[in-house]
């Protein structure tokens, strides 16, 4: 989950710029933003545009998350340069993203067809070349241009933009909702509502622009709202938004014996779609009446044979892959893996056997980040998100295919509930959920699988947080 924050984050505030005023030079300053989650302040943001001495502009995109994770203060901060030609070609693309374990760093240059990606995390550099994003100047005024030309309900504009965390080129469409008077700085106005659509990531979001294209509010996925404000009123945070808290599904009734029980029925209610319904041998989601009804059952092995590695079925090994944050290639890592395994060759013992390690050797602590592997194996501590990320690289590294999943985990105590969880899927001959938070090679009956595979993936769950409510249903006779 907080990996994805630092996504949406960025989506946000580039939200905020695209509606800045088309004449480039009235454009230039700064603008300061409120960063609200569920209802509570969590940041604050300054978008600054800049035309430089040669003639090229600079947009900046800078915000800062101050939260609490179980009572613990967490601080993240998120910046972002992109700079123009002076007829708005895209030159480069400067982003970093400073957490309490680090600072991980993309910079973007065009360079004749290709834009030349240089990725730093982790502290480990990695270079990649794409082909020439779409994106320019005009891309980060397109609603300025929608509001201005006098529009109607219904007018429409499509932008791109490209992320270097994601690595893709990510395309949108704004359109007008509809029109409304509002106050602005003492003056009633016209204020148009506009909804933009990124349907790759499955996001919309609502901005109220005012008729001189300033953005005086955006709503990101009904989960993020950034508001404009004065510096001051801005700045003024206070670590009072608890993110693990504000964001799970709290129970009117608690569930008797989560971890042991054979199998599970629960009604969830809220925003779901079918981008965030899977099934499998240990979970089944099917449409209720105003709601999806979930099955969970105990895995039973009871007669399967593990496969031995090193694996060969072309279809998983893709899952066998390192990526820029889950560096199972790296020498750290592999050593560890093999250190871990020794000679053992059948697959679910080997999964058993990096799960109990990963368990045993991690201190539990939560933690704003945007994890990597090599920064987790270096510190061995972090919550859910740090442990199943060491536990799929050591996997990989062990020629096990492995793969993020990320969804909702029942914990009781004094505020039972199920709480946003990230754990692993790894292929023993059929894929298996795995654990190593709560150091259960076989995951139980009260994780709920949301999204399934890398950080991209992870995004779209962003939409429902915070707006579930789940109860438990009575077993069909």
């Amino acid at each position: 989950m907080k990996r994805a924050i630092a996504l949406f984050t960025v989506f946000a505030v580039a939200q905020s710029l695209m509606a800045a005023p088309i004449d480039i030079e009235s454009l230039l300053g700064e603008s300061w933003y409120g960063i609200y989650m569920n209802k509570q302040k969590a940041g604050y943001a300054v978008n600054g545009v800049v035309r430089n001495e040669d003639g090229t502009i600079t947009v900046s995109e800078n915000a800062v998350f101050q939260i609490t994770m179980a009572t613990k203060k967490q601080d993240m901060h998120i910046t972002s340069q992109r700079t123009y030609t002076p007829e708005g070609a895209l030159l480069s693309i400067e982003s970093e993203v400073v957490d309490p374990a680090g600072t991980n760093t993309f910079f973007g240059q065009v360079r004749g067809d290709g834009l030349h990606l240089v990725s730093v995390v982790g502290g480990v550099e990695n270079t990649e070349i794409f082909p020439k994003p779409k994106e320019t100047l005009q891309d980060s005024i397109k609603l300025a241009q929608l509001i201005l030309s006098n529009p109607k309900e219904g007018s429409s504009i499509s932008f791109s933009v490209f992320e270097p965390l994601y690595k893709k080129e990510l395309a949108g469409i704004s359109t007008i909702m509809g029109m409304e008077e509002r106050e602005f700085e003492g003056v009633m106005t016209k204020v148009y509502k506009v909804k933009t659509t990124m349907p790759e990531m499955g996001v919309d979001s609502i901005s109220y622009v005012a008729e001189d294209g300033t953005t005086l509010e955006d709503q990101v996925a009904g989960l993020i709202v950034m508001r404009l404000e004065p510096e001051h009123l801005a700045k003024d945070v206070g670590y009072s938004n608890d993110v693990i808290v504000s964001n799970a599904a709290m129970v009117e009734t608690p569930i008797d014996n989560p971890r042991k029980r054979d199998s599970l029925r629960l009604e969830i209610r809220g925003p779901i779609n079918d981008s965030h319904v899977f099934n499998d041998e240990r979970q089944t989601v099917t449409p209720g009446e105003g709601c999806y009804i979930f099955e969970g059952k105990r895995y039973d092995l009871k007669g399967f044979s593990p496969v031995k590695i090193p694996i060969t079925d072309e279809a998983v090994l893709p899952w066998a892959k390192a990526t820029q944050f889950v560096q199972s290639d790296h020498p750290k890592i592999v050593a560890k893996a093999k250190e871990i395994i020794g000679d053992e060759t059948d697959a679910l013992e080997i999964s058993k056997l990096l799960s109990d390690w990963v368990h045993d050797n991690m201190r539990s602590t939560f933690s704003a980040r945007l994890t990597n592997a090599i920064e987790v194996l270096d510190h061995l501590e972090g919550d859910c998100t740090e442990h199943s990320i060491l536990f799929i690289a050591l996997a990989r590294a062990a020629s096990l295919p492995s793969r993020e999943v990320a969804g909702l985990v029942y914990v009781a105590g004094s505020e039972p509930g199920f709480y946003f969880h990230q754990w692993a899927k790894v292929w023993v001959g059929k894929w298996i959920d795995v654990d190593p938070t709560f150091n259960q090679p076989l995951a139980d009956v009260t994780h709920i699988k949301l999204a399934e595979g890398d950080l991209f993936e992870q995004a779209k769950i962003m939409p429902i947080i915070g707006q579930l409510k789940i109860q438990e249903a009575p077993v069909e006779k």
